[in-house]
């Protein structure tokens, strides 16, 4: 299996990019010895620093690798040495910094420019010695790809010309005395990494360094390759919890990943800028950040340079710095602070007054007195950071504790160096996670409302009408945010729903209003005051105990949309998840692997000893593992397949890569392994093809088609359309305005406002129905009602429609519509007269009134409590308030007859519209456009017989996992899991939770305790979901078409893991609790396996004939298969026991097993057939006997089938009322008669499941997408 790979394979690089040694010149030192010779060194002499070796990876030469037949260097990069500079070259021809052609230098590496990145000050003569120094740099190529470096300088003594690198054993060292007149030369050595390891980098420096002020002149080089050596060796830490430990001698070095896969590698003191400014400044330098200035930091520490720079950006995350950024400019690069566009640079304070003077529209930030300036005399137009953001950001800033020595002083002092590092690195680690917590918290709060101006399916930001919800000071600062490349590309992030920290910061501090809006999809209108966010109190009501019940359906009422802030000034700091101190933030538990000792010499042998070792070692810590710990597992799995690759061992790499599928997929480095394939010899394919896992694996990433061109993912600005829309592009046109995302009501609209014309819409109409219904928007956000009248309604409502001044039979005043009721708004005195609630509505008339020689048209509504009728004269709005009215009324009643509060919502919707196409057309035919919006007062005028009484009973509630989309989807499967309270979750993670499986991998979450949305469509995969289970308390595996077993963690709402071992789509699962767990998956294809639920192994598998195998359960430890034409019973290894063939039963020769169910205590098989109307129940005592049959009246169709204590629910498509309709048939196990028939939808029953048998879950097809919840007798 270590057969050398082709010559072409790009192997990943270690933490080591180049390493260089710089110093001065020769003809420079030449020039200072007769210089020194004649008068002594009096003052600092200026060399010309250059390159004097560098050293490239890899380290080990072909020909060593020949000799000891060993396979890595065909493996490894292109060949590159390390080479020195030329001594012997005459003065003519110099090298001029360029290498040899056989060195291949990385990108982004200018090695011209090198030398005055390391001397950035210059290059001086010291006349006695001095420290050591550090400073950082950061590299960045043509394409805007960063690689950052360390440069330590250190200096030695000048003994004669000859000493300095000409090859002779000629140095001895004299330290500390002054060499020749007192002369110490600097030189410095740089590392360059392709990962921001500041702190890690400047300790192995620190390491080098004791070594080379030890050593001879000759040993110089060898030392630092040797160093070089060792660094590239080290493999680069996946993101997750594994940091890497590396010896170098005297010291642990530290190598920490990145946190996740969206997260950047953070190996420096984020509180750095925060001892050197006050809150108010970082704020200030944060908005230069966001609005992209031209931005300057100053400091007389090259080092803080770049450090502060670097702590900064990491404050932006997930925003990312797009334009220039060069942390340290030396002298000659000063020009650089001329250029016209957006950068961030480090300069010495030395040149302070000459950047400051030389370029105009400069943000100067001074380091290390804390103040920010500009260059020209007009102030640059920097806004203020939105007020409430700032206040808070500063209130939790103001809490951290920022200065280790509080910390140590308790402690006693330490007499271990390694062990006080640690508790050093552990204490800045819990100091970075507060940092970045309070930065992102004011990222979050300054972005949060963002989303609800967002169109995903077109990928439109409506960034006006997003800016006409911010507060008039804060305006500034968003119209300038807004244009940016950074924000440009957060909106894309956003639009592609990444999970980056915004997003789950988002997702753990959503509040029972976002969940609501979720659910229930409501136009988007302002409060009438400002109210603490409305809290279902069954949130509250739920004891911590450790299985969490589902409430009683019947307590729970039709929830409506609460109090939403639209300004951000107004909204309580406690919205945004804290207060005014900072949220404890406990870093997440971190683990480390300690990389071996690396021997010398570095010939082949060595190495190839190395690479043994580090696969021993990850091996046994990977057998220690408990197999829970599979996040851990995966970063093992992953460093040891880097290993293994470097090692020349192909296969082997591809098997650990191929087990991130089980453990963690999301750190599969899946572009490295389709090159790792593509370089498989012949022998080497044909192997892996005899191993299953990697067959599967080569056949994902190369026997596929090549990936589907990238969409376009451009965000466009919401604009108004200028040229004539027909229907399809009125839907889109609407759907990205966010007006409304629902196709069909778009049809509708599309219907009203072409009335009597050709049908398309021309732009001037379409911007006159916009701005109409901004108006509107506009003019409720307006209302102020005083707090007599508030007292009146319920916290929740809002007002959605005001009339003019009207005279009504309860005086003079304004009618309010709220999603609840009517109400006068009495003129004068405001005050408030209850007209009527929607439920209460007996009849709606609009008729006229005499009035002298006039007839004023009047609304008469008719209340069922009361005996009078309300009268109003509403003139010219009397016939839009009559369909606006009636269209409420029945919207109301279509909610409470389908326990679906959506139709509320519904209704709103089509009467906010129907307002506005009135004031769009303003023509005599304009109510009767806007009647083709009555769509639910027709509904219930061709619908006049009553729900039916038995379904109306059993109903509980309906809930749409489809809210929010364009059109509704089937839900194809439904899995109810009990609450379970983790001492780590949060109250709300530990609900119930109802699982929906759309179509194309879709999954929402419901939280089963509200039925509000707790998880709003995550995607698995891109094929129908076909089953789910839960597996184990934290585990859901969803089987899928695509032929992926999906394991979803219940706690974070993610797929992380996938089993891959089936050849066909997954059909069924079924769990075996015990120890340990099992679970049982068959496939299409007739397979079936069995699975550990710890180790995720397949510990048995076998295949039935015949394919078609559709499910698959678990009774009394055999496994009953069904297939179209039969039901198998097998043992758990594949043993044949009993069959039930189909074709022995009926005639029909359509007829197909679709599904059964068993019930033990009865001893009794129930079956339902495609094809068939009628359950068909067999006894297990004797399959051959002939079965009784459960005819199943007006059923056209069956689809799925329960048990639920002793009934069986039966799911399909039937006719009531002459009209198809998905229906449920409840039928009594014992009696085997039919219980009940309820009318369970508007499409076809796709899905039933079970909630604790208390409740029976019924998913609708399509046509209509709804989640019906059942009452169990």
């Amino acid at each position: 299996m270590a057969e050398a790979a082709p010559q072409h394979l790009a192997l990943p690089s270690g933490l080591l990019e180049l390493c260089a040694l710089l110093g001065p010149s020769r003809d420079s030192l030449r020039g200072l010895e007769q210089v020194s010779l004649k008068q002594g060194v009096s003052s600092p002499s200026s060399l010309d620093p250059e390159v004097l070796s560098v050293f490239v990876p890899p380290f080990v030469s072909k020909e060593d690798s020949q000799t000891a037949g060993a396979p890595s260097a065909t493996l490894s990069k292109t060949r590159r040495r390390s080479f020195r500079k030329k001594r012997d070259k005459p003065k003519t021809e110099p090298w001029k910094g360029l290498p040899p052609e056989d060195i291949s230098v990385p990108n982004g590496v200018d090695l011209l420019a090198l030398p005055q990145l390391c001397f950035p000050g210059g290059m001086y003569v010291a006349s006695e010695p001095k420290e050591d120094c550090v400073h950082f740099l950061v590299l960045t190529d043509v394409c805007g790809n960063r690689t950052y470096a360390v440069v330590a300088q250190y200096y030695r003594p000048l003994q004669d010309e000859s000493c300095f690198y000409n090859g002779k054993a000629h140095w001895e060292p004299s330290w500390p005395t002054a060499g020749m007149a007192g002369c110490f030369v600097p030189f410095a050595v740089c590392v360059v990494s392709k990962l921001p390891y500041y702190n890690a980098l400047k300790d192995c420096l620190s390491c080098l360094l004791t070594h080379l002020k030890l050593c001879k002149d000759f040993e110089v080089d060898n030392h630092i390759k040797d160093f070089a050596a060792k660094l590239s060796l080290i493999p680069s830490p996946p993101p997750g919890p594994l940091h890497l430990i590396f010896n170098m001698k005297p010291l642990q070095i530290v190598f920490p990943s990145r946190a996740d896969p969206e997260s950047p590698v953070i190996d420096l003191d984020l509180h750095l800028p925060l001892l050197c400014f006050r809150p108010e400044k970082v704020l200030q330098i944060l908005t230069c950040l966001l609005t992209e200035q031209r931005v300057v930091f100053f400091s007389s520490s090259w080092a803080l340079l770049p450090l502060v720079a670097e702590c900064f950006l990491a404050y932006l995350h997930p925003l990312q710095w797009q334009h220039t950024f060069v942390p340290v400019l030396s002298r000659q690069m000063l020009d650089f602070v001329m250029a016209p566009t957006s950068f961030l640079m480090g300069c010495h304070l030395d040149y302070f007054e000459e950047v400051s003077k030389e370029a105009d529209g400069l943000i100067l930030i001074n380091i290390d007195n804390g103040s920010v300036t500009c260059s020209s005399d007009e102030d640059v137009d920097v806004p203020d950071i939105p007020l409430l953001a700032a206040q808070t950001f500063t209130q939790r800033v103001q809490s951290l504790q920022l200065h280790h020595e509080l910390d140590l002083a308790h402690q006693g002092a330490s007499t271990d160096l390694n062990g006080e590092r640690a508790r050093r690195r552990a204490w800045q680690r819990r100091l970075n996670c507060q940092v970045q917590q309070v930065a992102l918290q004011l990222l979050f709060s300054v972005f949060r409302e963002v989303k609800n101006h967002l169109n995903y399916e077109h990928r439109v930001f409506n960034s006006e009408e997003f800016l006409k919800t911010r507060a008039p000071g804060d305006q500034q600062f968003y119209r300038q945010v807004l244009d940016t490349y950074m924000f440009h590309s957060f909106l894309k992030a956003r639009l592609s729903r990444r999970m980056d920290a915004f997003a789950q910061m988002d997702l753990h501090t959503q509040s029972e209003e976002d969940r609501l809006n979720g659910t229930l999809a409501s136009p988007r209108r302002p409060t009438i005051e400002k109210m603490a966010p409305w809290k279902s109190s069954l949130l509250h009501v739920t004891h911590r105990r450790m299985v969490v019940s589902m409430p009683n359906l019947q307590d729970i009422a039709v929830p409506e949309l609460p109090a939403r802030n639209s300004s951000l000034r107004k909204v309580d700091a406690a919205d945004y998840g804290s207060g005014s101190i900072v949220v404890s933030v406990t870093p997440k538990p971190t683990y480390t692997f300690k990389i071996p000792e690396i021997h010398f010499p570095l010939v082949s042998q060595c190495v190839q000893a190395y690479y043994s070792d580090c696969v021993a070692l990850l091996s046994k810590a990977m057998s220690l593992l408990a197999p829970d710990n599979s996040a851990l597992l995966a970063r093992y799995f992953y460093l040891r397949g880097a290993v293994h690759l470097m090692h020349g061992q192909l296969l082997d790499a591809l098997l650990d890569f191929q087990s991130l599928y089980k453990t963690d997929i999301r750190i599969f480095p899946a572009d490295l392994v389709r090159r790792t394939v593509a370089s498989l010899s012949g022998p080497q394919r044909a192997q892996a093809e005899r191993v299953p896992e990697l067959r599967r694996l080569i056949s994902e990433v190369v026997d596929k088609p090549g990936e589907a061109p990238k969409p376009d993912d451009r965000v466009k600005n919401f604009e108004l359309p200028k040229k004539h829309m027909q229907l399809d592009d009125f839907v889109k046109r609407v759907q990205e305005s966010g007006i409304v995302k629902d196709t069909n009501i778009i049809h509708r609209l599309f219907e009203a406002l072409t009335v009597g014309h050709q049908k398309q819409i021309d732009p001037e109409t379409f911007k006159d129905f916009y701005n109409c219904w901004k108006e509107a928007e506009a003019e409720a956000q307006e209302v102020s009602l005083p707090l007599s009248v508030v007292e009146h309604l319920d916290k929740n409502e809002y007002v959605y429609k005001l009339s003019s001044s009207v005279k009504t039979n309860r005086g003079v005043g304004k009618i309010a519509m709220t999603q609840k009721r009517l109400f006068l708004l009495t003129e004068g005195r405001p005050g408030y007269v209850e007209i009527s609630t929607f439920r209460n509505i007996e009849e709606v008339r609009s008729t006229t009134v005499a009035f002298l020689l006039l007839r004023i048209p009047t609304l008469r509504i008719k209340m069922a409590a009361k005996k009078e009728v309300f009268e109003a004269n509403l003139k010219t709005e009397c016939d839009l308030w009559y369909l606006m009215v009636k269209e409420m009324w029945a919207g109301k009643k279509l909610a409470e007859d389908h326990k679906d509060p959506q139709y509320i919502q519904q209704a709103l919707t089509h009467v906010l519209l129907m307002d506005a196409v009135v004031g769009t057309l303003q023509s005599p035919g304009a109510i009767y456009a806007a009647s083709k919006l009555s769509y639910f007062d027709k509904m219930k005028n061709e619908m006049p017989t009553a729900f039916p009484k038995t379904t109306s009973e059993t109903l509980k509630h309906k809930i749409n996992p489809s809210a929010g989309e364009t059109l509704p989807h089937a839900v194809d499967v439904l899995l109810y899991t009990p609450g379970h309270l983790d001492p780590a979750e949060k109250v709300a993670d530990a609900h119930p939770k109802l699982w929906c499986a759309l179509n194309e991998g879709k999954v929402t979450v419901f939280d089963a305790s509200s039925w509000t949305i707790h998880q709003h469509c995550f995607k698995v995969g891109t094929s129908k979901l076909n089953c789910m289970a839960m597996a184990e308390q934290s585990q859901v595996w969803a089987g899928s078409e695509d032929s992926v077993i999906y394991i979803l963690n219940v706690h974070s709402m993610s797929c992380n893991k996938q089993l891959t071992d089936h050849r066909s789509g997954v059909t069924g699962l079924a769990v075996q609790h015990g120890t340990p767990s099992k679970v049982y998956s068959c496939s299409a294809d007739g397979t079936v396996l069995a699975w550990n639920v710890s180790s995720l192994r397949v510990t048995s598998r076998f295949q039935l004939p015949g394919g078609r195998l559709s499910s698959i359960s678990l009774h009394d430890g055999h496994l009953w298969c069904c297939t179209g034409n039969s039901i198998v019973v097998v043992t758990s290894s594949g043993l044949l026991c009993q069959e039930l063939k189909i074709s022995e039963n009926f005639k029909e020769t359509s007829a197909s097993f679709l599904s059964f169910q068993l019930l033990p205590e009865q001893e009794q098989l129930w079956t339902a057939c495609a094809g068939l109307d009628s359950i068909y129940v067999w006894s297990l005592k004797d399959l051959t006997q002939r079965p009784q049959r459960v005819h199943l009246q007006d059923c056209s169709e069956v689809s799925c089938m329960i048990r639920v204590k002793k009934q069986i629910w039966v799911g399909g498509t039937g006719l009531s009322q002459g009209k198809s309709k998905g229906k449920i048939y409840v039928i009594d196990a014992e009696k085997k008669t039919v219980e009940k028939e309820l009318v369970a939808h508007m499409d076809t029953v796709k899905t039933l499941c079970s909630a604790e048998d208390r409740y029976v879950l019924s998913g609708s097809g399509r046509g209509e997408g709804k989640i019906a919840i059942w009452k169990v007798e």
